[in-house]
Order: structure tokens, then sequence, then C-alpha cells
């Protein structure tokens, strides 16, 4: 009789290991989301059709070589060494966002390898998704730039022209307050550039990416002040939008923000924001919870704030949260010794934009300049000089070419023929002259002119109707 042979344990057992890898990658082939993994090495011992549809390429040359190798940008060999999962990451592969995750896979306590995924329901589904998504990415990008554009500093102190003793010093100061995160309050009057300094001290602090949020105290009336700054909750008020509103404390978040004219500020707003300032937190209007906000606070004012405070038109405790560091920027009739390089500057620029050739400022027509008493500042110089760029018929811009303040500044009223009209005529011609001299130096501001001129702002309107003025 014949003996009947004893089955091969060693051959039965790589039979049934065998069957095991087959039904593991039937498990694996069966899922919608691509499936990778890698051994202690980092090298792919599993992955399944969706991934490899994914890749364009053939399972038998992928298996048993490098991840790095198979996969661009991958860190699954990274996840096997630190053991560490890394969940809904976003990985570029052939030029596309693609989400999914990275998981080690452990055994008796050690991490001998690491598995990834793709998120997704369906192979065919991936082009679709990955194509929302960098469409989302695109979108997010133009944003940002439009944010930044919009909530941006413009200025560096490199647009701070002038070498005289006190605006060096402006300038060392605000280089000092730029590295803190201290409030600063910048003084100075109307149209001296104290913005300028507040982009300035962004543009270099550490809140530089962060965005630039510019607020006009005195434009604003007190009723919608609070709203602006600290936004509101839906239905706070008649005409509240369904969704409510940040206002521009949270707009400003991990940036700065800039509060102008900020004497101007009525007391209860001005307890309102001490508040914000000391709690690092608003409440929306119409909100029953507060919202942290990390801002700092750059402030300005052509008032003086200390004269304030004693008369008790400004709170002295908001006083001195906001003057932690203070920059007083100079008045130009103060450094005439400015001027030459502001001219400079500002005629570069201004015959680039019209397209003219470059214009020169005669001696005597820079003595005027030097002369005059700029009660409108730096602001007031850059009208006059773009006006004379415009009306200059060379190269060379006169004193005649100057407004008739400066003329008289010169000292060359005589040339200037007697007039002839009534003293009726005389007036109305001193006072549209002296709206439309003060209407540049605040840019147009007409509740500025109407406050530096002494009148109301419909008395202002009223004249400006009369004489045909249009703004600056």
């Amino acid at each position: 009789m014949k003996r009947q042979r004893r089955p091969d344990p060693i051959k039965a057992e790589l039979q049934a290991a065998a069957a095991r890898n087959d039904f593991l990658e039937a498990v694996l082939d069966s899922s919608y989301e691509g499936i990778v993994v890698v051994d202690h090495d980092g090298r792919v011992v599993l992955i399944n059709q969706a991934y490899c549809d994914f890749l364009g390429r053939d399972r038998h040359d992928l298996i048993g070589r490098h991840v790095t190798d198979v996969i661009e940008n991958t860190r699954l060999h990274q996840v096997v060494q630190t053991g560490i999962a890394e969940i809904s990451v976003v990985q570029r592969i052939k030029g596309q966002n693609i989400l999914g995750h990275r998981l080690p896979i452990r055994l008796d306590g050690k991490t001998i390898g690491a598995m990834g995924q793709l998120v997704f329901q369906r192979t065919e589904e991936i082009k679709g998704l990955v194509g929302q998504v960098n469409l989302l990415e695109s979108r997010l990008e133009y944003y940002e730039t439009q944010l930044h554009d919009l909530f941006g500093a413009r200025f560096t102190l490199d647009n701070v022209f002038g070498r005289s003793e006190a605006i060096r010093e402006a300038k060392k100061v605000a280089l000092k307050a730029a590295r803190g995160n201290s409030t600063v309050l910048i003084l100075g009057e109307s149209g001296v550039g104290k913005e300028v300094f507040a982009h300035a001290i962004h543009r270099v602090s550490q809140r530089a990416r962060g965005p630039f949020v510019k607020v006009n105290c005195a434009a604003i009336p007190e009723q919608l002040l609070e709203s602006e700054l600290f936004g509101y909750e839906p239905g706070a008020f008649t005409g509240a939008g369904k969704g409510g509103k940040p206002g521009r404390f949270e707009l400003a978040e991990h940036g700065t923000i800039f509060l102008d004219e900020v004497g101007d500020m009525s007391p209860n707003m001005q307890a309102k924001l001490l508040r914000a300032l000391q709690e690092k937190e608003i409440e929306r209007v119409g909100g029953v919870r507060p919202v942290p906000v990390d801002v700092r606070v750059i402030s300005a004012t052509n008032r003086d704030l200390k004269t304030l405070t004693t008369e008790g038109a400004f709170r002295n405790d908001l006083y001195y949260r906001l003057n932690v560091v203070s920059i007083v920027v100079p008045p130009l009739r103060e450094r005439p010794e400015d001027i030459p390089e502001i001219v400079g500057k500002h005629l570069t620029r201004v015959c680039t934009e019209l397209q003219v050739p470059l214009r020169r400022l005669s001696t005597a027509a820079m003595e005027a300049l030097q002369k005059y008493n700029w009660p409108g500042n730096t602001r007031e110089l850059l009208n006059v000089v773009e006006r004379a760029v415009n009306l200059a018929e060379t190269e060379v811009i006169s004193v005649e070419d100057l407004p008739p303040a400066l003329r008289t500044a010169a000292g060359r009223t005589g040339t200037t023929p007697v007039f002839q009209g009534t003293l009726a005529e005389a007036t109305e011609r001193a006072e549209r002259d002296a709206i439309v001299q003060v209407l540049a130096a605040v840019a147009g501001n007409k509740v500025q002119a109407a406050r530096r001129l002494g009148v109301h702002r419909s008395t202002l309107y009223e004249k400006m109707e009369k004489f045909n003025i249009t703004g600056r």
C-alpha cells in the first residue's frame, strides 16, 4: 500500500499568506479613496488601484520603491520616524492640491510603517474636488491681496522728507516705537503728515503682515462711530444688516488700528475706547458677550489733549492710555530748511503723473515758499506745488506761478494790479480765496475747513455754492 504524502506546512503557510495578501489588496481596491502603505524603511508595500489611477502609474512599478520616488511632496516616511499622525493636510501632487491623512501603523507599541489616504469618495471625483480647492485657493489669494491693498500701510519713513533736527528726532522715536506693542500718540497740526508716521510705524513693526485700519473720528457722526469701531449684531438698531457687521477693531485683528483726530471723540465714546484698551476686548452694538481683540492702537490729534484733560473735555485716564509713546511732528513753518527736499520729491512725482517735463523752482519762488507761514503745513505745500506744475508755462516755476498769498510772502505785491472793483467785491474775493486755501490745506475735508474758518458747516456749503467752489 502506497504511503500518503503529508502536507508541507511551509507551503501551506505561504499559500495562506498569499491568500491573505490577495484579500487585503481586494479590500483596498474596493475603496474609492486612494490608499498607500509603507514599511519602516519608507518603501511602498501596498497601494490600491484608486491611488494608482490618480498617479497614472502601474502598481507593479511602485511596490518596493521608496515612497519619495512614488509620491511627490510626501511625508509618509517622516510619519514613520515621528510616529505622529497628520490629519486633513493639503499636499501638492501633480500640480494639484490634495487633501489627505497620514497615519502611523503600530505593532506592540512600535511604529512599523505608515498609511497615506486621499480623502475622496470616488476616484473620478478627485479632479473635480481638486479643481474646487484650487479655485478657492486662488480666490483666497486674490482676496488677501485686495485686503492688503485696502487695509495695508502705504507709507514708510522714507516718505517723511526733511533733514531738520525736529524731523530726525520724530523719525527716531517712530522707529523705537515700532519695536514694541505699546499705544502711540502722534501730535501735530493738521497737514503735517501724522498719518504717514502711523503707516510707517506699522510697516516696520512685528504686525506689518496684519491689516492697517484707519478711522477718522472727526468725520464719522457720533451716533455711528460706536458701530463703526466695534460693529453691531443683527437687529441691533433700525437698518442694521441681518448678518450684523464686524467693526474696525475686529478688522484690524493682529494688525494696527489708526484713530485719527481722536481728540474730537465724545465723552461717551472715550469711555468705550478706554474699556477696549484696558480689557483688550470690544462689545458689538446690541451684543451680549465681549469679543477679544489683538490690536495695536495708534492715535493722532491736532488738539492739545493735555489742556483738554484739565478742562474736563478729555478723559485723563484715556489720555495716559493713549500716550504711552508720543511723537511730535513739527509744523512746516518751524523747519523751512526741509522745504527744498519736500518740493523736489513732490515735483518729480507730479511731473511724472502729469507726463510733463520735469519742473524746477526759481530761486525767488523757493525763497517765497520758505518765507510763507504754511497754515496747512505739508498738505498745503504739496497742493501749491501741484498747482504750480499745472499753471507754469515753462520748465522753471516762477513766483508768478504761485498763489497770491505766497507772492505776498515774496515781497512782490507791487506787480499785482490795483483792484478796480467795489469793497463788497473785494470782500467776496477775499472770502473765496480764504475758503479755497483752507480747503486745499485740509485736503477738501469740509468739517475741518469749517472749524478752521470759524463758521458752521452749512455756512461753508452756502459760500462754496455761491462762489462755485467744488472742493480742493
